[in-house]
């Protein structure tokens, strides 16, 4: 009898170390909450300064278990008439023809294919569609964990940085100045801080 319950027992410890912490580890989706995260770009202007911008008009959602750290989809749509540079005459040159096109191509669409996991960061691969051409890019950032709001909601963040050749999404646009270098360096810098709340919503 007694080395039943030493059986027993051991059952319940293996039992476990297999359970997540929590007992509630699924993946599910988690909405983007685009008033509490950011989509942020640099590039270099006339060679000695740098001008930042973001986008103002964004959707995402991340399929995930925040408990494993495994990641299944992560897609984001952004309408490229919503790039702010804090200057309307350079918004207004950013949205035409020499750069976004945003009567032609809305909206740019990045969508993942691929991750790995290091240390306690991630390297990101995705596909970047932006004036009808598709480019892999990565991200490298972190996953920043979860926690509960007071409004019942669950919350994830995450912060992300990358970098895009505008080139190679034919941004060709550039004036040289008398010193020879460019106006608009052709290296764009990417900085993400994604917040995300859970769905409530049956998958």
């Amino acid at each position: 009898m007694r080395r039943g319950w030493v059986w027993a027992l051991r059952g319940m410890a293996a039992g476990l170390v297999l359970w997540p912490v929590g007992g509630w580890a699924e993946t599910a989706r988690w909405d983007v909450d685009p008033d509490h995260s950011i989509i942020e770009f640099r590039v270099a202007h006339m060679v000695v300064s740098k001008t930042a911008g973001r986008f103002m008009d964004y959707s995402g959602f991340v399929e995930m278990d925040p408990e494993a750290k495994t990641f299944k989809t992560i897609e984001a749509t952004i309408a490229t008439a919503s790039v702010n540079t804090n200057q309307e005459k350079r918004d207004a040159h950013l949205r035409n023809a020499d750069f976004f096109d945003v009567e032609k191509f809305p909206t740019m669409i990045y969508q993942l294919k691929s991750y790995k996991k290091h240390g306690d960061g991630y390297s990101a691969v995705g596909d970047l569609t932006l004036r009808g051409v598709t480019r892999e890019i990565t991200l490298v950032g972190n996953f920043n964990g979860v926690t509960k709001d007071p409004w019942g909601n669950t919350r994830a963040g995450f912060n992300g940085e990358g970098k895009v050749n505008r080139k190679d999404f034919g941004m060709v646009w550039n004036k040289t100045l008398d010193s020879g270098g460019l106006v608009v360096g052709d290296e764009i810098h990417i900085r993400l801080d994604i917040e995300c709340i859970k769905s409530k919503k049956p998958q």
